[in-house]
């Protein structure tokens, strides 16, 4: 006779086959719970489980926290500040699977309700002035950059952040869903959602870092966004969308540090929906590409879509594939070089190339430089439960 013990029924999930003897008992056990709060000094591994997370937990320096496919951890913005945090030297391993993603939220639901995840390096970066390591704006107050460009804070595979974007402390700025301080090479980030947050989707300071496979969906400010001369130079499929608020697909900048360094990205898609609207009034920023303060890269194979121009009151501002910012980027970047935009396909988009309103300088890409077609694939992302969040496909 057959007997079977099911403390968890989800074996449709966890097994695709299996033969079962009369004999055999198996025992699926309940997912582990617990709260995760404090610092951590010592390697710690959770299994399968949903976690409560309270405070503004950190990875110490030589320490290795590890999650396994399928965990959910919630925190609640009632019980104050709230964020997971990795120190240099400290690593994160999360062991998600595209039907199994480990998804760190909010219980509200609310965007900006707690800090996400944040990771710090000592991989090099190029501040203001020429700074090579700088104090974080975040309220943590770490420092961050150095000589290590292949410094390794863990492996983040099929991770979802939702509903971050909150200030923590006396920090002078939001965070983000994932914010990445001077992190190395070595760090892996693949499969990433960032999903309805109040400030940006992801956001680099410096280092060399690379991220593939990665979606921001229904964050208030920009997609992607980053400086202090990040340069990773392997990222690919991108995907940004943004459906209520939001900025810009990308706001990219370097700091003021003119400079022959810059980060590449393939398979790039930035859509907005109809409707979605700046994040603050008054505070018009609706073009898919923004480069300021010395930004470049090189971007190809892009799709662009839904960036259309928006009033306030009797003032239209035109939005754009591309925007440039400021005069000196135009001249050292543009002029320069050193930004690439290659095989763009827009659409629904009022205007390729800009500047801001009453701007007294002209921009013309070199040959080459900026290139529009109908070919473009944009990211090219598998869908799956890693990108469902209820019954809604993130990528659409």
């Amino acid at each position: 006779m057959k007997k079977i013990v099911l403390s968890f029924i989800l074996l449709g999930t966890i097994f695709t086959s299996c033969t079962i003897s009369d004999n055999d008992t198996i025992t699926v056990l309940p997912p582990a719970t617990g709260e995760i709060t404090g610092t951590f000094t010592e390697n710690k591994t959770f299994e399968f489980g949903n976690y409560t997370l309270k405070g503004i937990v950190k990875v110490a320096a030589g320490v290795t926290v590890t999650f396994e496919a399928g965990s959910t951890i919630t925190c609640n913005k009632t019980t104050g500040d709230n964020a997971f945090v990795v120190l240099n030297g400290g690593k994160l391993i999360v062991n998600g699977t595209s039907s199994q993603p480990v998804i760190f939220t909010e219980a509200s639901g609310i965007p900006g309700s707690w800090g996400g995840i944040i990771m710090y390096g000592d991989a090099p970066i190029h501040g203001a002035g020429g700074l090579t390591s700088l104090m974080s704006e975040d309220g943590n107050v770490q420092q961050y950059g150095g000589n290590n460009p292949l410094h390794n804070g863990g492996s983040l595979k099929y991770v979802r952040v939702e509903y971050a974007g909150s200030k923590l402390a006396d920090g002078t700025k939001e965070n983000n869903g994932f914010t990445f301080y001077s992190c190395g090479s070595e760090t892996i980030l693949d499969h990433l959602v960032s999903y309805k947050g109040a400030d940006d989707g992801y956001e680099f300071f410096g280092g060399t870092v690379s991220m593939t496979n990665a979606i921001s969906y229904g964050n208030y400010d920009d997609a992607f966004d980053w400086q202090d001369g990040w340069q990773g130079q392997n990222n690919s499929n991108w995907y940004g969308y943004q459906v209520t608020k939001g900025n810009y697909g990308m706001e990219i900048e370097a700091s003021g540090q003119n400079n022959d360094y810059w980060p590449k990205v393939t398979n790039i898609t930035l859509k907005r929906a109809a409707g979605c609207t700046p994040e603050v009034v008054g505070d018009v920023q609706v073009d898919a590409f923004q480069f300021k303060k010395e930004g470049n890269g090189d971007f190809s194979n892009i799709i662009i879509d839904g960036y259309k121009n928006y009033s306030e009151g009797a003032v239209v501002y035109p939005a754009n594939v591309v925007k440039i910012q400021d005069a000196t980027t135009n001249t050292n970047q543009v002029n320069g070089s050193k930004i690439k935009l290659t095989n763009i396909t827009y659409t629904n988009t009022d205007n390729e190339i800009g500047a801001p309103l009453n701007a007294s300088f002209s921009i013309l890409f070199p040959v080459g430089q900026f290139t529009t077609g109908s070919t473009a694939t944009g990211a090219l992302l598998t869908t799956g439960s890693w990108a469902t969040v209820g019954s809604v496909n993130l990528i659409q």
